[in-house]
């Protein structure tokens, strides 16, 4: 006979699927619906400051969670012990049972697959001494003169997937994905300024092995050095053009959140009851995307079961979409898009995937053509969104004059701010480039890798703050 402890660390999925089969079947008769997530993963992370290993970080993990949903509310619980998976059952049943909600869910197809991403590289074949040999070369790359600091972070992991679900779902997943991010400081005695990159994606170390780490450090290095004789910018008014990854960041921040099914429920939103109407210029075509195997958002089902695809959020111009999970969309009358989220200890909410703005028609040379003294913002420092107000600031990396159509005089300390709805419909061009950042997105505590972009845009009466 076997025991729960026999399915612990068994590498047959089977297994699983088979014990939690005889978990759905004995507890469906008492609930409305219940799902159950499953998974084990290995993971590695190193972190590097000034050429020197600090931390690192390697293990194996394995959880499980049980979620019952019975009059309106949810009871949730999990376990990193199968041997608890019968005590998990019952206190997600005892929540339940102890709560009166008003929670319901959309209907979803009943989808049986098997998803597995094709990797080149396996993480295990390549040792920590490998991986610590590459953040040094990055490192090294970055550390020209008046670099002061620096510092390299690399993680990667493995993730073997399991959902099923009491309408029939068995949806099994195994993904792998990495990130590496470096930092750097530099200074002239009388200023500080910092640069930033990173790279990665949804497969092995090929991601790593295949980049230019060279040429990705010495970049982050020469920026954060260019940085320390550009001007304080001006501030005022003018026409901006974002480059791809500022872009990425206006779109995700004051946008992508804006259309979360669960912040227009809660009257958070400066674009509840705006389906159908005019919030942009009508070149503004914006799309969430986790099913685009080429952005770090990129998932093949949400955590709830349902099947990823685009997602246009905005149309010519006009809101026609929001981003919403089973129970968001229930009560707002819609499908779910497939933007349920989490890890698996912790409750889904709504979130992005890949989030961007759609290439235009323009060159991006045509952007700057006409524009006699506006302004260039590159990369993101951060920054901070209202979305029941409608109201953004975002810090770019750098920024440059426009004088005359060229390119000018190099700018430090620059900042972005204004209305969602005004500067969404004051983007008059768009180039036609595209490119997706890599990051990572927090939200009520929870943190989720996501992917976010666009082309260059020209946005007409931009309020740029500086020092100057």
């Amino acid at each position: 006979m076997y025991t729960i402890y026999k399915y612990f660390m068994s590498d047959n999925m089977e297994e699983y699927i088979n014990l939690f089969e005889n978990i759905i079947a004995k507890t469906t008769q008492k609930v409305d619906y219940m799902d159950i997530r499953f998974g084990m993963g290995e993971n590695t992370s190193l972190l590097m400051k000034d050429g020197n290993v600090d931390e690192i970080n390697t293990g194996m993990n394995l959880g499980a969670r049980i979620r019952v949903l019975k009059n309106g509310a949810w009871g949730f619980a999990y376990a990193t012990d199968l041997s608890k998976i019968n005590e998990i059952t019952e206190t997600a049943l005892k929540l339940s049972n102890s709560l009166k909600g008003d929670v319901s869910l959309s209907e979803s197809d009943i989808i049986k697959d098997k998803v597995e991403i094709d990797v080149k590289i396996p993480f295990k074949d390549i040792s920590i001494e490998e991986k610590k040999d590459i953040m040094k070369e990055a490192n090294d790359a970055a550390s020209i003169d008046k670099v002061n600091s620096t510092t390299v972070s690399y993680a990667d992991s493995e993730v073997n997937e399991l959902f099923m679900n009491s309408e029939g779902s068995e949806i099994q997943i195994k993904t792998s994905r990495c990130r590496m991010a470096l930092n750097a400081s530099a200074t002239n005695g009388e200023i500080i300024q910092f640069g930033h990159g990173s790279l990665g994606g949804v497969r092995g170390f090929e991601i790593i092995a295949e980049a230019d780490i060279e040429e990705f450090g010495k970049k982050i290095g020469e920026k954060t050095v260019r940085l320390l004789d550009a001007k304080p910018a001006p501030s005022g008014k003018f026409p901006v053009i974002a480059d791809p990854e500022l872009t990425g960041v206006l779109i995700h921040e004051a946008l992508g959140h804006a259309v979360e099914g669960d912040l227009i429920l809660q009257n958070d939103s400066i674009l509840k009851d705006k389906i159908g109407t005019q919030i942009a210029s009508d070149i503004v075509n914006i799309f969430d995307d986790a099913s685009l195997r080429e952005g770090f958002g990129y998932y093949p089902y949400d955590v709830e079961g349902v099947k990823t695809k685009p997602n246009q959020l905005v149309k010519d111009g006009k809101l026609i979409s929001l981003l919403n999970s089973r129970s968001t969309s229930s009560k707002l009358g819609m499908k779910s898009s497939g933007n349920a989220r989490s890890i698996i200890s912790d409750q889904p909410i709504v979130r992005m995937s890949n989030t961007f703005l759609q290439p235009g028609d323009n060159e991006v040379s045509e952007l700057f053509e006409d524009i006699d003294n506006g302004i260039y913002l590159k990369g993101s420092r951060g920054g901070q969104v209202d979305t029941g107000k409608g109201i953004f600031q975002f810090n770019a990396a750098e920024g440059y004059l426009i004088e005359n159509g060229e390119i000018t005089t190099p700018l430090r300390d620059v900042s972005l701010s204004g209305n969602i709805l005004e500067t969404l419909k004051n983007i008059d061009a768009i180039g036609n480039d595209f490119k997706l950042s890599v990051g990572f997105c927090g939200k009520d505590g929870q943190t989720a890798p996501v992917g976010d972009g666009g082309p260059h845009t020209r946005i007409l009466n931009a309020l740029v703050g500086g020092m100057g």
